[in-house]
């Protein structure tokens, strides 16, 4: 199987370390080193374990704290707009990092636990960039926020995709009816997944971005949120060149002892942080809604 087939996660598996990749192994090996890249070790402990991604870890567990601190922000702002649904995505961030702790973090765990951990992780980012999306369409006012018709179809789509996604993973992962079994070593090629962790969060993200934008500049008028939104989708780019394209190269330089995972845990907790900010901003008491074109909530 060439690793320029549509599915193929052989070149990212080789190069990063993301949590779909520990679905296609059978040992605690590294996938990156049985693909022949750069093996994060970390820091050496004793029997020959490693604990790796020690700064993703305390990362992550960071960002599990300031998603706290932005949920009770979040319900102190009584008269903004998509505050709940605001509160439900950040539980899906702190879901991914809890996840991420034990996926991409480097703990001494049995693999099939690593496994179980990588699967739930994979539908989590699936489910919380589908929750993203809606997130904007609250804006539009399309259906009343807040209410129960609102955040049941939150948590009735979110646990679709995380239920969807999460069998999927934990089917390639366990093999248990090789609809999706991947032969290690000739090419780790799962188009399900795919679609599920490699496009349709793209799709989610950049449809979050431009219909947020529209939102902003056509209908309230203004620029400054646009500042705010930017630089979170700025960040998250950065974090992904870091994951996708450098963290090769940072582990080679630093012998195995980091790669890119940890700027990416660092860069896509500042845009989460960002996306609260800009959130925040376009739902204050006092926004200043154009005459001409007046937005129910935005007041």
């Amino acid at each position: 199987m060439g690793s320029t087939q549509f599915g193929n996660f052989d070149d990212f598996c080789r190069d990063s370390t993301l949590p779909v990749c520990n679905l296609f192994v059978s040992s605690n090996q590294p996938p990156n080193e049985i693909y022949g890249g750069c093996a994060l070790r970390g820091i050496g402990l004793s029997d020959g374990r490693y604990l790796a991604n020690l700064g993703s870890i305390l990362l992550a567990f960071i960002a599990i704290l300031v998603s706290l601190v932005l949920i009770w922000r979040s319900d102190r702002k009584q008269a903004a707009v998509g505050r709940r649904e605001m509160q439900l995505f950040l539980l899906g961030y702190i879901i991914i990092e809890i996840c991420e702790i034990f996926s991409v973090g480097g703990f001494p765990l049995r693999n099939d636990v690593r496994k179980g951990f990588s699967a739930a992780h994979v539908a989590a980012i699936t489910m919380t960039c589908w929750i993203l999306l809606l997130n904007a369409l609250v804006g539009f006012q399309f259906l009343d926020d807040g209410t129960p018709a609102s955040i049941g179809l939150f948590l009735f789509s979110g646990l679709i995709f995380f239920i969807g996604t999460g069998y999927i993973a934990l089917d390639t992962a366990f093999d248990w009816t090789g609809e999706f079994a991947t032969n290690e070593g000739n090419g780790y090629r799962n188009i399900a997944l795919y679609v599920l962790y490699q496009l349709f969060p793209l799709i989610c993200l950049v449809a979050f971005f431009f219909l947020e934008t529209f939102l902003v500049v056509r209908i309230l008028g203004e620029l400054r949120p646009m500042l705010y939104l930017s630089a979170a989708g700025l960040l998250f780019a950065i974090g992904q060149i870091f994951n996708y394209v450098i963290s090769t190269h940072l582990c080679q330089a630093t012998d195995g002892k980091i790669n890119g995972a940890l700027f990416e845990t660092l860069f896509t907790l500042v845009s989460v942080v960002m996306v609260w900010i800009f959130w925040s901003s376009i739902t204050e008491d006092d926004w200043p809604t154009p005459m001409s074109q007046p937005m129910p909530g935005y007041n």
